[in-house]
């Protein structure tokens, strides 16, 4: 199988808007349309469609963004794949490509993401990826977990 990940555009987006979530994951991830509104109110976002042999299967958001001390912390922040198409291992292997991506981009330095606690599944799929739980939360209330230094 050929993995790519493509930045969202005008030939794409359509397609990523029509991705759907299982009716328990609408609780832990905004919708596409919200995810790409977020993306162009905040330009440091970076919305990219996930493709398997050129079938559009997700999507999913990084970017660097400024902390409380000026600095820039890396986050992936969203990541989802079509609920028609789930269970077959995507989710983990576009985690490690988006991390592969982040640190070819960014430099190599600490990730960070964000889980609702009971969105176990991905929490499993995290700590068996090197994210550990920082002991911090977002301003959802969501579990602030990082990876690397």
């Amino acid at each position: 199988m050929k993995y790519k990940i493509i930045n969202v555009n005008e030939s794409n987006r359509e397609a990523i808007l029509n991705l759907r979530m299982t009716h328990e994951q609408q609780a832990f991830i905004e919708s596409p349309a919200d995810c790409l509104k977020d993306a162009e109110d905040y330009p440091e976002f970076r919305p990219v469609g996930l493709y398997v042999d050129e079938q559009l299967v997700g999507f999913a958001m990084y970017g660097a963004l400024l902390d409380s001390a000026g600095g820039r912390n890396v986050w992936m922040d969203r990541l989802l794949i079509d609920e028609r198409i789930q269970r077959r291992g995507y989710g983990r292997r576009f985690t490690e490509l988006l991390l592969a991506r982040m640190v070819s981009e960014y430099g190599k330095q600490p990730i960070y993401l964000s889980v609702f606690e009971e969105n176990t599944a991905a929490i499993r799929l995290y700590e068996e990826l090197g994210f550990t739980f920082i002991h911090e939360y977002d301003s959802d209330g969501e579990l602030i977990f990082q990876r690397g230094e």
